[in-house]
């Protein structure tokens, strides 16, 4: 079997580990201790986990993220996430095919304990930055906390985050790296003794009593009596219905940076991305950190709507950018083969004429982030204290959840009578700049300088982001007032000048800082670039494709040096000697060959939508956007009948991903959702063992799991 792990990677250390043995369908592979079946099957070139009930359709990964079932496997007799599930020593994963076998009925009495209870001031769900953030501050006031997390490492999103953030240097580690910044968060979190911990504990369900069910450690059921609730749950992938959307293959942009960088998997070789926000362009280049080939991009909008610089980074790198296009089908039989993505006119409806299809084995779907907001509404419904923070409050970076979570354990601790100081204005006011959407673009202004050195900032939108004014040490670069959304100038002075640190360029967490140097030789400049990229398939004398901000190739240039200042692992600084007359617009280096499209149809620009009736919007239980549509169309307004007539909502997820769709659907159709009945929340809201539920003991025990 093929081992499909990363041996090197250019920001994440990579150790020697030993391994373990389990079996798939009775054949032994190897996998690395308390690493996900899911993912140890992916390093083995396993992507296909079973077969649908209902058509016998392929089934693989979508969320990685416990949010869906469509990973289940059978492990040692039981059905499992195996996203969610530790793969252990001698385990026996077999597919799932068709509808699990429930076990025999135990003979004889069944005892049973009664459920565990545990009171605590402040319940936090969810252990990413807005919670570990929250937690801090309520620690501080002495306040009793639980915070539980169904992950078994703590940080949320944060852990998935190889790139250095945005933000403020001295509010929220901007120029630091997501992995390490969860580091910092948690240690700070598990300095107060007030603080408890539950890793790999799933919140449940909300109850009518203020009480709120935990599965803890996947091991016991445990019902915890908080006076107040804050829930930090973070977000969960939006999905796209459109012909071929659950072939193994299609999966979440959280899914991909899950293998890739959590778990050091190269889960693919070709890679297309569907959305231009921060999520997909992100992942973009985290894809080509692993080696992994982005034969391009595509977002609906006539603008990608992530940073720009995050944009500059993909298209320097060679990664071809759709924009006013859309994706109109996955194309394969048991996986991804193809993807066919067409022009959008005025309306977003596809323009045929316009198809073209590239070759792919990984489509990864980036279309945005919904709150994970369902215990947010049940806690309001039964009259429970609840408070949001973070993106379970409203979608943004993770700066500003830190933020967000620290102002929301301050509110928490003021309506429980610990307060210890006001709630500063000042974080009201970072809060609202770090959610800030990106802002004004400015044409590129490079300097004209022949002479000297200096940098040239190639950042021309305004975002939260100051890394480079805090880091020089003469204070050449600036942003213009208090607001650190302004884009950074390098300002000349007489009484200072720049030394050539190469400090901004290797910090700046859009790599959009080079440093020019015409002092070495008359009418060349050496000109230094950030590359964070695997730096074993360069040394000097390498010739490298330099590109300008917008990915048109300048030249081929022999790379004159490597080095890596100190403190800032993973970025190396790359010279090369270029022409003086071009040296400014030097703004990065071509990484990858283009891929070439396939024109598929040219025979009408008229837009079908039967060809969307055939995607699937319920992934659990099998059904289509056109059986949907109809009764939508039929007069329909109760969720709860499509629900009752075509089972959408009653899988193993419990509607996570399709409600939203079918909620989109009626906005299509020009039905306001003030019209709309949704369906209620009931516990539980995600699954779990009906012999923990009934606290029965394990069969080591005598029982009869």
């Amino acid at each position: 079997m093929s081992d499909y792990r990363i041996t090197t990677h250019p920001i994440l250390p990579i150790k020697p580990e030993t391994t373990l043995s389990f079996y798939w369908n009775d054949q032994q592979l190897q996998a690395k201790p308390d690493e996900m079946i899911s993912s140890a099957l992916f390093a083995n070139g396993i992507h296909i986990f079973g077969h649908h009930p209902k058509d016998n359709s392929p089934q693989g990964i979508f969320c990685a993220n416990g949010q869906c079932s469509q990973c289940m496997v059978i492990a040692d007799g039981l059905p499992v996430k195996a996203c969610m599930t530790p793969v252990k020593s001698g385990m026996r994963v077999y597919p799932a095919e068709g509808l699990p076998v429930l076990p025999d009925v135990p003979a004889g009495a069944v005892h049973y304990a009664p459920t565990p209870r545990k009171s605590v001031e402040v319940l936090i769900i969810g252990g990413g930055p807005a919670g570990l953030s929250a937690a801090q501050e309520l620690g501080k006031a002495g306040v009793s906390v639980l915070l539980v997390d169904d992950k078994n490492k703590l940080g949320g999103k944060l852990v998935l985050q190889t790139h250095r953030f945005f933000g403020s240097s001295e509010a929220v580690y901007a120029g630091t790296r997501g992995i390490d910044i969860a580091q910092k968060l948690e240690a700070q979190a598990r300095e107060y003794p007030a603080i408890e911990i539950w890793e790999s504990s799933t919140a449940l369900a909300i109850f009518e009593d203020h009480s709120v069910g935990i599965l803890r450690a996947g091991t016991q059921y445990v019902l915890v009596q908080p006076q107040v609730l804050l829930v930090t749950a973070g977000a969960r992938e939006r999905s796209l219905a459109f012909p071929g959307n659950t072939l193994p293959g299609v999966y979440g942009a959280g899914a991909f940076q899950t293998l890739v960088n959590r778990d050091l998997i190269r889960p693919c070789e070709n890679l297309f991305i569907v959305g231009g926000g921060n999520v997909g362009l992100i992942a973009g280049y985290h894809a080509i950190q692993a080696g992994i080939h982005v034969a391009g991009l595509v977002e609906a909008a006539p603008n990608c709507g992530g940073y720009r610089v995050h944009l500059d980074k993909l298209v320097r790198s060679g990664v071809p950018v759709f924009t006013s296009h859309t994706v109109l089908e996955a194309v394969g039989d048991q996986c991804v083969e193809k993807i066919r993505i067409a022009q959008v006119d005025g309306n977003f409806k596809p323009i045929l004429s316009t198809v073209s299809e590239y070759a792919c084995d990984t489509i990864l779907i980036a279309v945005g982030l919904d709150p994970v907001n369902e215990f947010i509404r049940k806690a309001e419904e039964v009259g429970l204290p609840v408070f949001s923070a973070g993106d379970a409050q409203e979608i943004a970076e993770a700066s500003a959840a830190i933020f967000s979570g620290r102002i929301a354990g301050a509110q928490i601790a003021e309506r429980l009578g610990k307060s210890l100081a006001p709630i500063p204005d000042e974080w009201i006011r970072l809060e609202e700049i770090l959610k800030s959407k990106p802002g004004a673009l400015r044409e590129e202004d490079l300097p004209a300088a022949h002479a000297g050195v200096f940098p040239v900032l190639h950042c021309n939108q305004e975002i939260p982001c100051d890394p480079c004014t805090t880091i020089c040490p003469k204070n050449l670069i600036q942003i213009n007032g208090q607001d650190i959304r302004k884009i950074p100038q390098f300002i000349r002075s007489e009484a200072e000048e720049c030394i050539g640190c190469l400090r901004c360029v290797s910090i700046c967490p859009g790599l959009a800082i080079t440093l020019v140097d015409f002092r070495k030789r008359v009418g060349t400049a050496l000109v230094s670039l950030p590359y964070e990229q695997e730096i074993m398939n360069l040394k000097p004398g390498s010739l490298v494709v330099v590109t300008d901000t917008s990915g048109t190739a300048l030249t081929s240039l022999p790379v004159k040096s490597i080095r890596q200042l100190h403190g800032f692992s993973g970025t190396h600084v790359i010279s090369v000697e270029a022409p003086a007359e071009i040296a400014a617009r030097i703004a990065g280096l071509r990484l990858i060959p283009f891929s070439e499209p396939s024109p598929v149809f040219d025979e009408t620009d008229e837009f079908s939508p039967d060809m969307a009736d055939d995607a699937y919007v319920c992934r659990c239980e099998r059904v289509t956007a056109g059986e949907i549509r109809q009764l939508i169309r039929s007069g329909i307004r109760d969720i709860n009948q499509i629900k009752a007539l075509l089972r959408v909502s009653m899988g193993a997820c419990g509607g996570k991903t399709c409600l939203n769709m079918v909620k989109r659907m009626y906005q299509q159709e020009g039905i306001p959702l003030s019209e709309v009945a949704e369906p209620p929340i009931r516990p539980v809201f995600v699954e779990m063992p009906i012999s923990l539920l009934a606290q029965l003991p394990p069969k080591s025990d005598g029982g009869a799991q």
